[in-house]
């Protein structure tokens, strides 16, 4: 009794110092904003309001601004309307303003599958959607100063944001809180997860994200107003609305107010990739039917095309979507060309390098009307244009590869070597107890199984696990130049490990579902001979599949706080559950990672911490 009594003392103290730095952090925004521009005449200062905007409604924000691209002296603010518009402007500091550049997201649709409010859409519809991004330059390193961001239509009337806080690139010393999170894919714990993070530790300074946004990359609800209350930028900016039932109580969350204060550095994973593009065919088919572009290459010949790289890609696979919603840093390649979809930037003690390391998830089935990993379905035999070639890599990564090149010359830079914490972000996970790690991260070897007289019976594909990528290449270069962790996701689920040399491998992607953690009770959907007999004309494989724990030889760390258990009371080296949501905050002055779990079956419980670690320096 006497245990509990001082833990209830010491929570009812942290949540009076939690309610002061709230109170606290209120007034300062409150005294700090007196000085941007007075607003609450808007109408009498702007030109006279035509008369179809006295019978319109007024104009409203798509999302909230949002930080991206900080530098030393300036950081990029952004936000979507659903009007072009004729004047978009950021208000900060003390009667400051910056002016807007506006384009319009070029992929960006809807159609039946997609969850709207108050609109239906009956097949593919292009929605148009206008991005802004205002340059606030000027700013002193270690200042936050006060912003809002103003938009106003083509009648004249405006549609303003309630006041956030932005500031430059953080100076190397300056303790930090970056919340480390991936695989969002609107799933309905999210909101729950991202409110218990401000909850937990208030505003975080950044956003590390590992990939997977969204779900589908192209379908424009679920980044910003997805009717179920789950869109990507709701949540992480506390405008989601989403409630959860267990035991006939429900409870809505509503995210948490995020990246309006902090920038956010994603990563790209299979989710932000679209297949081949289409007028007319669904969101979810086109985002299942990308071709490697080597594929597109052959059956689609650009010879006699004008652009003959956007042809190619067309038939392939793209990330425009994605490319234009944020605004990274430009990697400058050593054959001279330039790209976004990896980048290395400085953050305070960090230099974040964020990798391109996906590829297509196909069904692990063997069934004959599966187009699978591991087999083309029976009926596309004739079709080379059907076919899926297996789970191909959207982005090279194996040594020589123009990435794995530009790898090598970021890890030996001096602002990589000179940084105090060493970070390394990618999708795909190097080591993990999840069902994504396998088959291995390497180029889908074809198996053409034919008939005496040359019929082609099947074709299936094989994945020599010595000649993993990420394994055989990266892992190895990363160990050399010191990198302290990798953090990752693609498994929906937490699980950690470190290597003999003392690198740290995080997983924390179950913020929303999980697959499953897969260990003699609950092996990995794999080829077996049993499946091979019923497959129809499937050969043996020759690989070797590793049904249970980690492919890549590597035991979990289990947690060092609060493990969950389970039916037998037995520790978990991992969280994998459908209703409790996991979060991991990086305190750069210490060097901490906390790991936080919540029960949203126990809605008014608070997040639990139940592992840390510290990185070595």
């Amino acid at each position: 009794m006497k245990g509990r009594n001082a833990s209830r003392k010491k929570l009812y103290q942290q949540l009076i110092l939690l309610i002061i730095a709230a109170l606290a952090a209120t007034s300062v925004i409150a005294m700090q904003s007196a000085n941007l521009p007075d607003r609450s005449n808007e109408a009498s200062t702007a030109e006279p309001p035509t008369e179809s905007a006295l019978l319109d409604p007024a104009p409203t924000l798509l999302s909230d601004p949002f930080l991206q691209l900080p530098t030393d002296s300036s950081v990029q603010v952004v936000w979507f309307t659903e009007f072009e518009g004729t004047d978009h402007t950021v208000e900060y500091g003390e009667k400051l303003t910056a002016k807007a550049t506006t384009t319009q997201l070029s992929r960006t649709r809807e159609d039946s599958d997609s969850r709207v409010p108050d609109r239906t859409y009956s097949g593919l519809t292009r929605r148009e959607i206008w991005r802004h991004q205002a340059t606030v330059a000027g700013l002193n390193p270690g200042d936050r100063l006060p912003y809002r961001v103003i938009s106003r239509d083509a009648s004249g009337q405006t549609a303003i944001s309630d006041i956030f806080t932005l500031a430059a690139t953080p100076p190397a010393g300056q303790p930090l809180q970056i919340l480390l999170t991936s695989d969002h894919q609107i799933k309905p714990l999210t909101p729950a997860n991202l409110q218990k993070v401000e909850e937990t530790v208030g505003r975080v300074d950044a956003v590390f994200f590992a990939g997977d946004l969204v779900d589908h990359a192209d379908r424009a609800s679920e980044w910003f107003d997805d009717a179920k209350g789950i869109g990507f930028f709701p949540s992480l900016q506390g405008r989601a609305q989403q409630t959860l039932t267990h035991s006939d109580v429900a409870t809505t969350y509503t995210g948490g107010a995020l990246i309006q204060h902090a920038p956010l550095f994603p990563a790209i994973g299979n989710h932000e990739v679209m297949g081949r593009y289409s007028d007319t065919e669904p969101i979810n088919a086109q985002f299942n039917d990308p071709l490697p572009r080597q594929i597109a290459a052959q059956l689609y010949p650009a010879a006699d095309k004008a652009d003959a790289e956007q042809w190619i890609k067309d038939h392939a696979f793209n990330t425009d979507t994605y490319e234009e919603i944020f605004s990274l840093p430009t990697t400058q390649l050593p054959d001279g060309g330039e790209t976004q979809a990896y980048y290395a930037i400085s953050f305070g003690d960090v230099r974040l390098v964020s990798l391109y390391v996906t590829q297509i998830w196909r069904s692990p089935a063997l069934t004959p009307d599966t187009k699978g990993r591991y087999r083309e379905k029976q009926s596309d035999l004739k079709d080379p244009k059907a076919w899926g070639y297996g789970q191909h890599i959207f982005e090279d990564i194996r040594q020589g590869s123009t990435q794995y090149e530009w790898l090598k010359q970021e890890l030996a830079s001096e602002e990589f070597q000179s940084a105090k914490y060493k970070i390394v972000m990618l999708h795909h996970p190097p080591h993990t107890l999840g069902g994504n790690i396998v088959p291995a991260f390497t180029d889908p070897v074809p198996v053409e199984n034919r008939a005496a007289d040359g019929t082609l019976q099947a074709v299936q594909y094989e994945y020599p696990k010595a000649d993993d990528y990420i394994t055989r290449d990266l892992v190895p270069l990363l160990a050399a130049a010191d990198v302290q962790l990798v953090f990752y996701g693609h498994s929906h689920l937490w699980n950690r490990f470190v290597s003999p040399g003392g690198m740290h491998f995080l997983e924390s992607s179950n913020v929303g579902n999980t697959y499953g953690a897969h260990l003699a009770d609950n092996p990995r959907d794999i080829p077996t001979e049993a499946a091979v007999k019923i497959s129809g004309s499937l050969q043996s494989f020759s690989e070797t599949y590793v049904a249970t724990g980690d492919p890549n030889g590597l035991a979990p760390i289990m947690p060092t706080i609060a493990p969950l258990t389970d039916d037998s009371g037995n520790a978990l080296p991992y969280l994998a559950s459908n209703d409790i949501t996991s979060f991991t905050i990086f305190e750069t002055e210490t060097g901490t990672l906390s790991s936080y779990y919540f029960d949203t079956r126990d809605p008014s419980s608070a997040a639990v911490k139940f592992d840390e670690f510290k990185l070595p320096v």
